[in-house]
């Protein structure tokens, strides 16, 4: 482990960005020994364990190039989408901005999940409310630069359909009359409302969006816990220079069956004042 960690803490210290992928978890085989209790714990085990794989495997050509984007893959994971069999499946994607203002993230985790699983779109995709300061209530000014991203990728074609997370029907509402692009669903956490909201549910089906339930948590993934999973798996590095601007998490479902064929997390990360 040390010599690993050595070489990981180096290339970490020379580089400015970090991609992420899990591969496809279902892959994972004897890795995922327990079953996680939660999303959270899923993830940070997903993401120990990626950083762990990758740093067992660094070469010494890696480790003479420095290079500036360091790409931490579960290389036996990866699983392209068979072209054959892409009008089988629906690739859907759930995307957390986590430290970025910039809605540029948006494109980039789009471009990196179609790049990851050899697709030139996404079914669907759904936003998580982006992260404001404690005692700020969304606003539509918080959600328009990222919806505004996703609908130039709906115009270009890299996703088919886009929806929301977590809107009231106040939010939802005022969304769907500014938006270019209509969201076609909206995503609500049974452990905040064990009922949907009737005002909800009317608007909803007046305007044919689909009402989803998830109970992913109000964060995902913070910055300090994927500090402390970096410093964990690599603890030859500075952990706290190094931000998660966004975090996608996909599935790949066969339609005719409604089984899952592939999941995964795909995450970017910056090294500050880089």
């Amino acid at each position: 482990m040390g010599t690993d960690s050595r070489a990981a803490g180096a290339l970490l210290a020379r580089a400015s960005t970090l991609h992420l992928q899990t591969g496809n978890l279902l892959n994972w085989g004897r890795l995922r020994k327990k079953c996680p209790s939660t999303h959270s714990e899923e993830l940070r085990d997903c993401i120990q364990k990626t950083l762990n794989e990758w740093s067992s495997q660094i070469s010494p050509d890696l480790v003479r190039e420095f290079p500036d984007v360091l790409e931490c893959t579960m290389s036996h994971a990866v699983e392209k989408i068979n072209p054959d069999e892409r009008e089988e499946m629906k690739v859907s994607a759930k995307l957390f901005i986590v430290g970025s203002n910039s809605s540029s993230s948006t494109r980039s985790a789009v471009d990196m999940a179609c790049s990851v699983l050899g697709v030139a779109q996404l079914d669907s995709v759904i936003m998580a409310s982006p992260p404001i300061e404690d005692g700020v209530n969304l606003s539509l000014e918080h959600l328009q630069p990222y919806w505004e991203e996703l609908e130039n990728l709906v115009q270009s074609k890299k996703i088919v359909a886009i929806g929301t997370s977590d809107l009231d029907k106040t939010q939802l509402e005022q969304l769907y009359q500014w938006a270019q692009v209509k969201p076609n669903s909206n995503q609500v956490n049974l452990a905040s409302c064990c009922v949907m909201p009737p005002d909800l549910t009317a608007f909803a089906k007046q305007f044919d969006i689909q009402l989803l339930t998830h109970n992913d948590p109000k964060e995902l993934l913070s910055e300090a816990s994927f500090q402390e999973a970096l410093q964990e798996s690599i603890p030859d590095t500075a952990a706290q220079e190094w931000v998660p601007l966004w975090l996608l998490r996909y599935s790949v479902i066969v339609k005719s069956r409604g089984i899952i064929k592939s999941k995964g997390y795909i995450l970017q990360a910056k090294r500050r004042g880089s």
